[in-house]
C-alpha cells in the first residue's frame, strides 16, 4: 500500500508536525509495506524505547586502510590489523557522542536517562511519544498489518542539521517489522527498520532471511542422478562428470598434505540447509577414502545445527556440495561449518557477521534480519531459546559463502552497512568469497526489474539484476565455468552454459574500487556493450562482478543416498576458497600469514589467471554479456591457475 492510500486523518495530523527551521528531513518513508495500513494516532503518554545510531568514524579512508594491508605494492602488505585496533578505528568519534548528547539534553532528555551500548555504536533512551515527536518533529501513529498485528511508526522524521553527519539513523521510526511466522501462536511485536529496496520497491519482509529456504534462488540446481562406476580417478570424462581430481587437472593444484594450526576454512550455511553425514561419508568413500566419518568442525550460530527432519535435494543439496568439495581439496587440514539461525527464523548474512563481530551486532534490522532471544516464545516449534551471539566466534582464514540476494531486495543503507563489515574482516586478514549468482544478468530466480515500477517481473525484459554481496568492493565474488562439451580438462574453459549462467554485472549501489578501475575502463574502451543505460549501469563508475570464476558444471554430488549431478556458483566458491587455503598453508608453512582480502593482488596480476574468453550469461530478453579477453562481467578475470598464483603470493610478504 503506497502511502498516499493512508486515511485523511493520519495526514492531517501529519501535517500538524512540520519541522523547524532548524531541522532537516533525515529519513522518509513513501509508502506502506504489503499488508498494513493506518489505525490510530499514538497517545502522548505511550512509551517508545528509542535508540539512535550513532555514524562510525573514519570510515572515509577504509578503503585506503584496506589497500594498506592488500595491495601487492604495498610495504604493508599482509600486516593485518587485529580486531581491537579496528573496533577503535572505526568507534563513533567523541564529537558525535557529545553531538547527539548535548542535542537530546536541549531537547528535555537528561543525561541520565541515557545509555549508551556495549558497542560503542548507539545511544539508547526510553521517552513518551510526546517526547520523541518534539524531539523528532513528527507524529507517531499505530498501524495495524492485516493479521491483526499492531506498529508503532511514522512517515518521517527530521533531526537538526548540525547533528545529522553524526546519526546514521533512529528507531523506532519509518522502519517496520513484520515478524508473524505460521507456526507461531502469539507472536511478540517488535519495532525495527524497512524502507526502501535499492532498486525502489519497499523492501519484502525478512528479505534477508529467505537465504537458506528450500525455495531460494541461490542455491544450487540438480541433474540427472548417475551411477559413478567407472568415473573415478576418471579424467576422461571431466567434460561430463567434475570429480575433486578433475578440479586438481584443471587448476594444476594438488591435493593438501598438511594442516598448520594457523590455518583455517570455513563454510557458511543458513538453516534449514544442512549436510547429511551418510551423504559425506558415501562422497569420501569414493573420493577422499581416509575421510570417511569425518565431520567438519561445528560452530554454531543463533541455534543453528544440521537438521534432519527435513531431507532431500532442497534442504541438503547445498551444504552437501559445499562440504564434499571444501573438505575433499583441503585435507588434511579441518573446515569449519558456520550453521546459522534456527528452524524457525532462519538467519541472514548479518545474523553471522554479528557472531564474528559484537560491535556489529545492536544495529541489525528486525525486518531483514533474525531476532535473538527468540521473539514468538517457547511454544514455538524449531526455535531458538537463547541470547543472540553477539561476538565470541572467530574468523577463519578464508570464509566462502554459496547464497546470495538481488542487490534489489534489499536497502542501499543496509547494504552499505553490510559491506563495510567485510571490509573490516579483510582489514583483519580473511578472504571473504561469494557466489555470483546463477542466472546470467537477471537476479536470484531469473527475475528482471521493471523500468516503470521497479518492481520485479518475470525476467524476460526488463533491467539487469545485480547481486548482492557481489556488488561489495570488499569481498571477491566467484562466477562460473565449464568444460567446453567434448573437450578434454587440458583444454581452455568457457562461460558456464550448462543449467546455470554465470551471474554477472555492475552494482546500483556501490562505486568502482581503485583496484579494479583500469580492468573496468578497459573492458568498457575495447569490448562496449551493445546496451545502454535503459538496461544496466553503464556510468563506467560502478563496480562490476565477479572478479574470478571456477568450475560451476556437472558436479558429482552425494545427496540423500544417491549421486547426482549438481550446477551453479554455490560449487565454484568453495572450490576457490579451498585454493586460497591450500596457498595459505603454503604461506604459513614459508612463516608468512593469510593472503587477507586478495582482490588487488589478483588484478594486479591478472597473468596468474586463465582467461576465459567465450561464453554469454543471458537474461532479461538478453544474451547478457560477453566472456572476452581480459576482465568481463561474466567470468571476471578467469580461473585460477595455482602454480602462477602460489608463486605470486610467496613473493609477497
Amino acid at each position: 500500500m503506497h502511502f498516499s492510500f493512508l486515511t485523511i486523518a493520519a495526514l492531517a495530523a501529519a501535517a500538524s508536525a512540520l519541522p523547524s527551521v532548524d531541522h532537516v528531513l533525515h529519513e522518509k518513508r513513501d509508502r506502506l509495506p504489503p499488508g498494513w495500513q493506518y489505525d490510530e494516532k499514538m497517545q502522548g503518554s505511550e512509551v517508545l524505547p528509542m535508540k539512535v545510531a550513532l555514524t562510525q568514524s573514519n570510515l572515509d579512508n577504509a578503503d585506503e586502510f584496506l589497500m594498506d594491508v592488500s595491495h601487492p605494492d604495498s610495504p604493508n602488505f599482509g600486516k593485518h590489523w587485529t580486531h581491537e585496533q579496528i573496533a577503535n578505528k572505526f568507534a563513533p568519534s567523541s564529537e558525535s557522542v557529545n553531538t547527539v548528547k548535548e542535542w537530546l539534553a536541549s531537547s528535555g532528555i537528561a543525561p541520565e536517562r541515557i545509555s549508551r551500548s556495549q558497542s560503542l555504536g548507539w545511544l539508547k533512551f526510553d521517552a513518551t511519544v510526546a517526547e520523541a515527536e518534539s524531539l523528532l518533529k513528527t507524529e507517531y501513529h499505530l498501524y495495524k498489518h492485516e493479521t491483526g498485528k499492531p506498529h508503532v511508526a511514522c512517515s518521517s522524521y527530521n533531526i537538526p542539521k548540525h547533528v545529522m553527519p553524526h546519526v546514521d539513523f533512529i528507531t523506532p521510526t519509518v522502519h517496520f517489522d513484520v515478524k508473524i511466522p505460521q507456526a507461531v501462536a502469539k507472536p511478540v511485536e517488535k519495532r525495527a527498520p524497512s524502507t526502501t529496496a535499492a532498486a525502489g520497491h519497499p523492501v519484502a519482509t525478512k528479505a534477508a532471511l529467505g537465504v537458506g529456504a528450500p525455495s531460494s534462488g541461490s542455491l544450487p540446481k540438480k541433474g540427472a542422478q548417475i551411477n559413478i562406476q567407472g568415473l573415478i580417478d576418471e579424467l576422461k570424462n571431466c567434460n561430463k562428470f567434475i570429480t575433486p581430481n578433475c578440479l586438481r587437472a584443471l587448476y594444476l593444484f594438488p591435493p593438501g598434505f598438511t594442516a598448520n594450526p594457523k590455518n583455517s576454512y570455513g563454510i557458511v550455511e543458513y538453516s534449514p540447509q544442512a549436510y547429511l553425514q551418510g551423504d559425506l561419508d558415501l562422497f569420501f568413500a569414493n573420493f577422499s577414502k581416509n575421510q570417511v566419518q569425518r565431520t567438519p568442525t561445528l560452530a554454531s550460530i543463533d541455534g543453528g545445527f544440521p537438521q534432519t527432519t527435513n531431507q532431500g535435494f532442497q534442504f541438503n543439496g547445498e551444504s552437501d556440495l559445499d562440504l564434499e568439495y571444501a573438505m575433499t581439496l583441503i585435507n588434511p587440514q579441518k573446515t569449519t561449518l558456520y550453521q546459522v539461525g534456527d528452524q524457525l527464523q532462519g538467519a541472514s548474512f548479518n545474523d553471522f557477521l554479528d557472531a564474528l563481530d559484537g560491535s556489529y551486532c545492536a544495529g541489525d534490522d528486525p525486518v531483514q534480519d533474525a531476532m535473538y532471544p527468540n521473539p514468538y516464545g517457547t511454544e514455538a516449534e524449531g526455535a531458538y531459546l537463547g541470547p543472540k551471539n553477539c561476538g565470541g566466534f572467530a574468523a577463519t582464514k578464508v570464509i566462502s559463502t554459496s547464497y546470495g540476494y538481488n542487490e534489489a531486495d534489499l536497502t542501499a543503507a543496509y547494504e552499505r552497512r553490510q559491506c563495510m563489515e567485510y571490509m573490516k574482516l579483510g582489514l583483519a586478514g580473511t578472504s571473504f568469497l561469494f557466489s555470483s549468482g546463477d542466472s546470467g544478468v537477471a537476479g536470484n530466480r531469473a527475475v528482471c526489474i521493471d523500468p516503470v515500477t521497479k518492481e520485479y517481473n518475470d525476467g524476460s525484459s526488463g533491467i539487469f539484476n545485480p547481486g548482492f554481496p557481489s556488488g561489495c568492493p570488499y569481498i571477491t565474488s566467484v562466477g562460473a565455468t565449464q568444460i567446453v562439451p567434448g573437450a578434454s580438462v587440458t583444454q581452455p574453459e568457457k562461460a558456464c552454459e550448462t543449467v546455470i549462467f554465470s551471474g554477472g554485472g555492475f552494482s546500483n549501489v556501490f562505486p568502482l574500487p581503485s583496484y579494479q578501475s583500469a580492468a573496468v575502463q578497459s573492458w568498457f574502451t575495447n569490448h562496449p556493450p551493445p546496451y545502454g543505460a535503459d538496461r544496466f549501469n553503464n556510468s563506467q563508475q560502478t563496480r562490476g562482478f565477479p572478479d574470478i570464476s571456477a568450475n560451476g558444471a556437472n558436479y558429482v554430488v552425494a545427496v540423500t543416498g544417491q549421486f547426482a549431478l549438481v550446477y551453479g556458483t554455490s560449487a565454484s566458491s568453495p572450490v576457490f576458497g579451498a585454493i586460497l587455503t591450500l596457498i595459505n598453508e603454503a604461506r604459513f608453512a614459508a612463516g608468512k600469514g593469510s593472503v587477507g582480502f586478495v582482490n588487488p593482488t589478483l588484478y594486479a596480476n591478472p597473468g596468474a589467471l586463465n582467461d576465459i574468453t567465450q561464453g554469454t550469461n543471458p537474461g532479461c530478453g538478453t544474451s547478457g554479456f560477453e566472456a572476452v579477453s581480459g576482465w568481463d562481467p561474466v567470468t571476471g578475470l578467469g580461473t585460477p591457475n595455482f602454480p602462477k598464483l602460489l608463486a605470486r603470493f610467496l613473493s609477497l610478504p
